[in-house]
């Protein structure tokens, strides 16, 4: 088995102060801090090369950061069996020859252990979490047939056979069509029903606004953490996304253009 960390009880789930990261000498992140409780649906936005990603690595207990520190339930990410990250769909490789069920049986590998073998219980949790995501008839299909929602909802199924209980996910709704998008946001009050933590990567403003407890505006440094009406405000807005901001022709809403990330104009009103 692996070493497991232990949780303390009075401290929050996510605690990061400080944080900073630098890549050949510059920061990619600097100076983050925020923290989370149990449950939360934090919406983590802004343009690309803003730290998003890295962000999320340095969490999960896979990237070491230059300074600061970050805490899961009071002590760092190592050990926490906790914690599921779900990538990007472009760095995964999807022709791997798994299936559904392969792949989501992954999140036991932690508390089996590499040597383990899956008991009946533990598929039992594959079963289960395949269930909740709607993707039972799918469990023996090989993961290069699946469409970009069904493999979005195969990670999820992961993370909840992994019994996670902070979820990290990266740009999941990223060309998906409307349908499945709708099914991830729905898959979203699922897990906070089960009082998952769930901080998601996205461009979309406003699903960030409509969706999500609390939005994050970074751009290497935090630039605002709270509620939608709080943090997408027009100045903080221009100081995350610069240029790419403005107003439209009607003068009531904020155009962002970032058409590079996610296919067209984003809209946030104000």
């Amino acid at each position: 088995m692996y070493p497991h960390s232990r949780h303390l009880d009075d401290q929050p789930i996510l605690d990061v102060q400080h944080l900073d990261v630098r890549y050949n000498g510059h920061f990619a992140l600097e100076n983050i801090t925020f923290h989370l409780h149990a449950g939360e649906r934090v919406a983590v936005v802004g343009p690309n090369g803003a730290g998003k990603s890295t962000l999320f690595k340095v969490v999960a207990g896979v990237l070491q950061p230059t300074g600061g520190e970050v805490a899961i339930y009071g002590s760092g990410p190592s050990g926490h069996v906790c914690i599921a990250y779900v990538p990007q769909r472009s760095q995964v490789d999807w022709s791997f020859p798994v299936s559904v069920a392969d792949v989501v049986m992954m999140g036991r590998i932690a508390k089996l252990g590499l040597l383990g073998w899956p008991k009946k219980s533990d598929w039992e949790h594959v079963r289960r979490a395949l269930r909740t995501v709607n993707m039972e008839d799918l469990a023996k299909r090989q993961i290069s047939q699946l469409s970009g929602g069904q493999q979005q909802r195969m990670f999820i199924a992961r993370a909840l056979a992994q019994e996670a209980e902070l979820m990290l996910m990266d740009e999941p709704l990223t060309g998906l069509d409307a349908p499945s998008q709708d099914n991830i946001l729905s898959l979203l009050d699922e897990l906070q029903r089960q009082k998952v933590t769930v901080m998601v990567a996205t461009h979309d403003l406003e699903q960030a606004a409509q969706y999500f407890d609390r939005i994050m505006l970074l751009n290497r440094q935090l630039i605002g953490f709270g509620g939608p009406d709080e943090v997408l405000q027009p100045e903080k807005l221009l100081r995350a996304y610069g240029g790419r901001l403005h107003k439209t022709a009607s003068g009531e809403s904020l155009a962002l253009d970032d058409s590079c990330c996610s296919g067209g104009e984003e809209h946030v009103h104000h």
